[in-house]
């Protein structure tokens, strides 16, 4: 193979030194991630649209849910993070065996999660909403579709770790493609399934549920596809023989991420649990505002995807130099997008809130939320891609300091304090995300000017694996 051309026909996995060159090769990988999370938010901002029509009660009841499963979602997407950062750092080294044990590792890895996941969804769904002071008739509307959600994540996981190896080989396009095809499957379904159109029955948020489990299968299905595809000429049985060797690693990697993961899906809950004393009106707007907030948080977001294989294959091949460059140069690309589109957000508030919910005093309340959340983007750029970059390098730790320090040193406690000692109005406790965010990236950001990250090169990141 000529050493040029990486894996699949892609981008040379260590490319010219050239500052432009680099930069347009970490462009025209982030592109495609970025568009990728954006069909994701349009799926979630369309769930939106269609279950603020059904008023305040199952609004609340689906951002309760997704706020639960959310927990389990963001521990699979630890897991692919891990996969990301070994398998890119194989395949920089040219140990594809290696990379594609990972893989699999991966895979098992988050099936394993996923089916804990589903498992306290079926047997004490009432109990968990109710921790989170979910009213009793919110809750009654929440199960069903609290359970569908989490059975749907035992599709998305194997699918997300299909997607996080295509990745750590700089194919981001292949899943944009199947993020849009998932999107049009998801949206089409939900439109006919929660109104009752065209003589189907009238299922409201458990359309929602059915529309997502659905979607998520065919997604998986394209991932099975396109693996199959690629991995045609591959030894297989050389890959399957790998992974216990893998799972160690990944299991290592990932088990920091994991824990950034929780402490932050933790703090949101505690974070909801505050907003309860403000009433179904406030969870509401949560709910809404963060989904369309999130197209904003896509760049820092597909700069990390970025910057994290980069980074990989870079130390992968024992080029420290160049995964530094790698990773300053997507930090400030992820910033100045980021403060373009808060910008832009912040502009469009007030027509945004009220084009996404017709209770108006939902709007109201969501109005300084997205304020809040826009001053906060340029912290987010920063440590989404910060914590991309120190991923990249096998540092899961430092991003998990990071969530710890920004939720429950700032987030949780200003919130509370807001609350319940101070007695100010709901913007006060929107205002403490941006205490949150410019912590974690004051932490990451100290760790990534030290350098000691890429001091760690070749093709594992721990001796003996």
């Amino acid at each position: 193979m000529d050493s040029s051309v990486g894996p699949s026909g892609e981008a040379p996995l260590v490319s010219p030194d050239d500052g432009a060159a680099l930069d347009r090769d970490i462009w025209s990988m982030a592109w495609p991630a970025m568009l990728s999370f954006v069909v994701v938010n349009v799926v979630d901002v369309v769930d939106v649209a269609l279950v603020g029509r059904l008023g305040r009660h199952t609004v609340a009841a689906w951002g309760y849910s997704t706020q639960c499963v959310h927990l389990v979602e963001t521990l699979l997407q630890s897991v692919g993070i891990g996969c990301v950062a070994l398998a890119a750092r194989a395949l920089g080294a040219r140990e594809p065996r290696r990379a594609r044990g990972v893989v699999l590792a991966s895979v098992l890895v988050a099936e394993g999660v996923a089916a804990l996941g589903l498992a306290l969804a079926i047997l004490v769904p009432r109990q968990i909403l109710r921790l989170l002071d979910a009213e009793p008739d919110v809750v009654e509307i929440a199960v069903p579709f609290f359970r569908l959600f989490a059975g749907a994540m035992l599709l998305y996981a194997a699918a997300f770790m299909y997607e996080s190896a295509l990745r750590a080989r700089r194919n981001t396009r292949g899943p944009m493609v199947i993020a849009a095809v998932v999107m049009a499957v998801k949206t089409a379904l939900s439109v006919l399934l929660v109104f009752g159109l065209f003589g189907l029955p009238r299922l409201e948020l458990v359309g929602a549920g059915i529309a997502t489990c659905a979607a998520h299968a065919v997604g998986l299905l394209l991932y099975v596809m396109l693996a199959r595809r690629e991995s045609a000429d591959e030894d297989v049985s050389s890959a399957a023989s790998a992974v216990l060797s893998s799972a160690n690693e990944v299991f290592r990697v990932s088990l920091p991420s994991m824990g950034e993961r929780l402490i932050m899906s933790l703090a949101l809950l505690t974070y909801f649990k505050i907003l309860s004393a403000y009433g179904s009106a406030a969870i509401a707007a949560y709910a809404i505002g963060v989904r369309l907030l999130s197209f904003s948080w896509a760049p820092g977001l597909g700069f990390a995807a970025a910057a994290s294989t980069f980074v990989g294959q870079a130390l992968g091949a024992s080029d420290s130099e160049r995964a530094k460059r790698a990773g300053a140069r997507s930090v400030a690309q992820a910033v100045i997008f980021m403060c373009g589109l808060g910008t832009l957000f912040l502009f469009l508030r007030g027509p945004l809130a009220r084009g996404f919910t017709a209770d108006a005093h939902v709007a109201e309340n969501l109005v300084p939320f997205m304020t809040m959340l826009a001053i906060a983007q340029p912290f987010m750029g920063a440590h989404f891609t910060l914590g991309g970059v120190l991923r990249g390098a096998g540092d899961t730790m430092t991003p998990l300091v990071g969530a710890a320090v920004g939720n429950w040193a700032f987030r949780v406690p200003l919130a509370w304090a807001f609350t319940r000692f101070m007695g100010h109005d709901l913007v006060w406790v929107w205002a403490a995300l941006i205490g949150d965010h410019f912590a974690r990236m004051v932490v990451c950001g100290i760790v990534f000017l030290r350098g000691r990250w890429a001091a760690r090169t070749g093709a594992t990141l721990f001796e003996g694996s």
